[in-house]
């Protein structure tokens, strides 16, 4: 088992969070409606998933779901191909509502990183590295 398929995202309110992701930052999906029961985005690697917060931890343990508050340790990120791609990106993310956590600055490791949260407190962070190197899927490559 070394791959990840799909990262699924309980969220509070799935409309608000689909028009989040599809019309402010562009993800892609067939979905159409206003309130689906879940939402699949078309993005290149690993898939992303929203699904209805009290539904996934339901799904998890229907006696005892497991719905915790705050920050989890768990970060999302997008690889950027240039230091201007990611003010791009933070653009479209205020501009969507979403909280921005760290404004795009350079750092320790070199880079030039961000980090924002989205409706349901979800962080991401956007980064960019003029070492890295992409594979044909856009898809970081990793030695």
């Amino acid at each position: 088992m070394n791959r990840i398929n799909l990262i699924t995202m309980g969220v509070k309110d799935i409309s608000h969070s689909l028009k989040f992701y599809r019309d402010g930052l562009g993800f892609e999906t067939s979905v159409n409606e206003e309130n689906p029961g879940i939402v699949f985005f078309k993005n290149g690697g690993t898939k992303l998933a929203l699904y209805p917060l009290e539904e996934l931890a339901k799904d998890i343990n229907e006696h005892e779901p497991p719905v915790g508050k705050g920050f989890s340790g768990i970060t999302l990120a997008y690889n950027a191909k240039s230091a201007q791609e990611v003010d791009q990106i933070f653009e479209k993310v205020e501009q969507a509502g979403g909280t921005i956590k760290k404004a795009p600055q350079r750092v320790f490791w070199g880079g030039y990183s961000g980090y924002f949260s989205d409706p349901d407190g979800y962080y991401w962070e956007v980064a960019y590295a003029e070492s890295w190197k992409f594979d044909e899927n856009d898809m970081l490559i990793i030695e």
